[in-house]
């Protein structure tokens, strides 16, 4: 149904736009298998994690996987049957509890386990998945989920996993939703001898084993999501970064990178990751993950922000690949994965959106603070500017929020106009002080959880002193850009806000050309006001700050 079509059904149907949203996203056609992998039924939340154990062994020339992983839960009500998630090109070779198989059956990428006996609500239990097969070979990392073979300079294999969005059922058993993380984990990874492994948290033992295979040891501290599990398999090379003076004390910095990466990788990262931590700590409060400390490995596809161990492939160079997104020079000073992919580990892996519809939790912010980082080195003017070139990748293609329990993200605007929306609402509060804090406050009052949209706005509110939800609505669940209206008549200014939001009443910085800028606070409705000098050959409306449309009449 087309926009202008559907605008108009909602009117003579007496529909809010919201709705009429949620209506174009329901005409989407989505399968049964979709509803398991992103639904949260009883089956699922039947069951709070505690600790994994995912011990997996590497076949590289076979390209396969085959190992176990153990859940330990514990119940949050009465049950007999749970489901995990795991692809159906890999096979469940038997689940164990309590030294016996138990049964389960499968139903596309989903696997339902029942239990001899009822486990009962406050129950700490645990079951065993064993595994095998051929996991899904990523075509394109990291946009396309599964695994990356290739090789190094010296022709020695260079395995990575990536799987956001996809999942991480793709490559191992698991609970395959963002609104449950395991509370800590062991990641052993088997490799073929001369290779190492480097996964998340630090590591704690490297085993020799019996046929050529060489274990590691990975204990991850803190909670993480399911998609930030990693496994990096190559000829890696190790250098500490030393420590880093953070807000909470000493951060360990490692560094692992194929052999012929090194020396470029030393001064890349020590031009980068230090003026990172400095800035990403002052707007959003400490490090949430000094306990696995920070690492960036070498990796052969672009990034991803594999909790502690980000993910790294931007060939050692400042920019995008060498490009500034934003087209204004100021990309080009700084390394963008480095930046974008480790400001995750505040906006992704320390707060978590429960459903990934809400994935603009993690990348509005995250882009965001990649202006952030631009304000703390070159000023604020800079990071205007960067804001506002980073406006040439929006599409307004579709609602920035998706539909919800069916595994879908919304529009890649979640990225540029959601950063966007986030500099409008800060210069609409007109109190960067305050604004930082809100930012740190995030960090802290959802330390190490997963939230909702609305939680996420409810917080602003009440911290800001401003109802920001039309704002909020506008700019994620409509694909329209709001337009100010300015009409000039009879010697009176008149001002309004053309939405799709009918409570759209977002404040903005009008002035007489060669003036300062003044606020003014329209709505929907046509209503005067007051701002000296003003005319309608000198009007000028701040559009740097602000993602809008401007209409003089």
């Amino acid at each position: 149904m087309r926009p202008f079509l559907l605008l108009l059904l909602t009117g003579l149907l007496g529909l809010s736009h919201s709705v009429s949203a949620q209506l174009l996203q329901s005409k989407a056609a989505y399968s049964r298998a979709d509803s398991l992998r992103g639904t949260l039924t009883p089956l699922r939340t039947c069951y709070d994690l505690n600790y994994y154990h995912l011990d997996v062994k590497l076949d590289v020339a076979k390209k396969s996987l085959s190992g176990s992983n153990e859940f330990r839960f514990t119940a949050t009500q009465d049950f007999t049957r749970l489901q995990f998630d795991l692809f159906a090109n890999l096979k469940v070779e038997k689940v164990a509890y309590e030294g016996k198989e138990v049964p389960f059956t499968r139903e596309a990428n989903a696997v339902f386990v029942t239990f001899p006996q009822p486990i009962r609500k406050g129950q700490r239990a645990a079951f065993t998945v064993f595994y095998s097969g051929q996991p899904t070979v990523a075509e394109n990392a990291p946009w396309d989920g599964g695994l990356v073979f290739t090789q190094d300079a010296k022709g020695k294999p260079w395995v990575a996993t990536a799987c956001q969005g996809v999942g991480a059922s793709i490559w191992w058993p698991t609970k395959d939703h963002q609104a449950d993380e395991v509370d800590s984990m062991l990641i052993s990874v088997s490799v073929p001898k001369g290779l190492k492994d480097v996964s998340n948290g630090r590591l704690r033992k490297t085993t020799p084993l019996k046929g050529g295979y060489t274990r590691f040891d990975w204990f991850v501290s803190n909670p993480i999501n399911n998609y930030d599990v990693a496994m990096n398999v190559g000829d890696y090379q190790h250098f500490s970064g030393g420590t880093y003076a953070g807000e909470k004390g000493p951060l360990t910095l490692d560094y692992w990178v194929l052999p012929e990466n090194l020396a470029k990788a030393k001064k890349q990262f020590a031009d980068n990751v230090p003026p990172m931590l400095k800035s990403m700590e002052y707007w959003f409060g400490p490090y949430p993950f000094y306990k696995d400390g920070y690492k960036l490995v070498d990796a052969p596809h672009l990034g991803m922000e594999h909790q502690s161990a980000v993910a790294y492939g931007n060939k050692y160079q400042n920019g995008y690949l060498g490009k500034d997104r934003s087209g204004t020079g100021w990309g080009l000073k700084w390394d963008f994965i480095i930046i974008h992919e480790s400001g995750h580990e505040w906006f992704g892996n320390n707060i978590t959106a429960k459903d990934i519809a809400d994935m603009w939790i993690h990348e509005a912010f995250t882009t965001y603070s990649e202006a952030l980082f631009v304000e703390s080195q070159f000023g604020k003017d800079a990071a205007q500017a960067y804001i506002h070139g980073q406006r040439r990748n929006i599409r307004n293609d579709e609602p920035i929020i998706g539909p919800y329990g069916v595994n879908k993200e919304g529009s890649s605007d979640m990225y540029d106009k959601g950063s966007n929306m986030l500099n409008a609402i800060r210069t609409a509060l007109n109190n960067d002080e305050k604004w930082r804090q809100i930012l740190r406050g995030l960090g802290s009052t959802f330390y190490h959880q997963t939230v909702t949209t609305e939680q996420v706005v409810a917080y602003i509110n009440q911290q800001s002193g401003r109802d920001f939800t039309a704002v909020f609505n506008q700019y994620l669940r409509h694909t329209g850009m709001p337009t100010l209206e300015l009409r000039f008549e009879q010697g009176r200014t008149l001002a309004r806000w053309i939405a799709e939001e009918r409570a759209f009443d977002m404040p903005v910085r009008v002035r007489s050309k060669g003036s300062n800028y003044q606020f003014i606070k329209p709505t929907t409705t046509f209503q005067p006001i007051e701002v000296s000098g003003l005319a309608k050959d000198n009007v000028e409306v701040d559009t740097l700050n602000y993602y809008i449309g401007v209409l003089v009449e």
